[in-house]
């Protein structure tokens, strides 16, 4: 594993965990122009997974789309539970031809989790969404609620879930 790489990413991009959630993460902008209530327009983030230090994305759903790009590095997958209770796996990496997504929009209310595949050593991605990204538009989810809602998914969810205690961003997160 190449971690000389993966350091000077962290290192270089400032990353830092976001709580709950898990992501190694920078966050890049934060437009200026507000709604009434003070919420951004618009946001966009860097993240990075690796295994060493262990970075993925557990569950948690917003209520705003949120659109992924890849960068650099080795594909990972999004895993998404549809609030009509289908599922589905979309690959995040640059081989478009292998069926690969450069980009792709989660819509809004959608479970949503991500992961390094085992074989990789990192990936270097990015996330935008507008309206922006603030921790009052973040919900984690549960081992045992979603198991109850998608249970034919639940080796990913034992995998990716959050602490049952940890739902929420914390106070004043990104706001």
């Amino acid at each position: 594993m190449n971690t000389s790489i993966i350091q000077q990413l962290i290192t270089t991009l400032e990353l830092e965990s976001l709580p709950v959630e898990g992501t190694l993460f920078k966050s890049t902008y934060r437009s200026a122009a507000a709604f009434s209530n003070g919420d951004p327009v618009g946001t966009a983030m860097i993240g990075l997974y690796c295994h060493q230090p262990e970075s993925l994305s557990r569950f948690h759903r917003l209520t705003h789309d949120e659109t992924w790009h890849f960068y650099k590095g080795d594909p990972f997958t999004l895993y998404l539970l549809y609030p009509d209770g289908s599922s589905r796996e979309v690959v995040m990496g640059q081989d478009i031809f292998a069926g690969q997504h450069i980009q792709f929009t989660i819509p809004a209310n959608v479970w949503q989790a991500a992961r390094l595949h085992p074989e990789g050593e990192y990936a270097l991605f990015g996330c935008t969404m507008a309206p922006g990204f603030t921790g009052t538009c973040f919900e984690g989810g549960t081992m045992t609620q979603l198991v109850k809602d998608y249970p034919d998914k639940a080796d990913i969810i034992q995998a990716l879930a959050v602490n049952d205690d940890e739902t929420r961003m914390p106070e004043g997160f990104a706001n």
